[in-house]
């Protein structure tokens, strides 16, 4: 099976971290390639350097300096919306996790789907939001989108090639 490149808007909160966990245990069939955080600058450090990723986004402009002066040199840092944007359209990204908190997450969700990224949705808002909307482009684009749950089982699902799950 092909491995999966997969990136993670929302890497620090517990969703992103049980994504990461996930990806330890399987590096055979997933490997990390961006991640984003709202304002975690430790925990966003510690998660590039351990997974090698050379893309990352912080939502909180103001936090930026210190994110690019503590990664390794050759880290592109994004920020705002429109480095979640720019992350969930990564070229060479296979698979794009959103775990991020309220309806900041649609865009980059729309987005990953028109760059014909996989989608694992874990923000309840977004489902509850434009749910539909999400399905239906998934669908069209010919896309695997699935809900994640706390349980990983959805997620871990992407990887053994299964398309088209829809939770309710």
């Amino acid at each position: 099976m092909k491995r999966k490149k997969v990136v993670i808007l929302g890497s620090t909160g517990s969703i992103g971290t049980s994504a990461l966990k996930v990806a330890r245990d399987i590096p055979e069939r997933m490997e990390v390639v961006g991640l984003a955080a709202h304002s975690s600058v430790d925990a966003l450090v510690a998660q590039a350097v351990e997974f090698g990723v050379k893309d990352v986004c912080i939502y909180d402009s103001a936090k930026a300096a210190e994110l690019q002066r503590r990664l390794p040199a050759g880290t592109r840092v994004l920020t705002g919306l429109d480095g979640l944007c720019e992350l969930a359209t990564l070229e060479g990204a296979d698979m794009v996790l959103v775990s991020i908190i309220g309806t900041a997450g649609l865009k980059p969700t729309l987005q990953a789907i028109e760059a014909g990224k996989d989608l694992a949705i874990a923000s309840k808002e977004i489902l509850v939001m434009a749910g539909e909307v999400v399905m239906n482009r998934a669908a069209a684009k010919g896309i695997m989108c699935c809900r994640w749950t706390v349980s990983t089982t959805l997620f871990i699902s992407a990887f053994r090639g299964i398309r088209a799950v829809r939770s309710r």
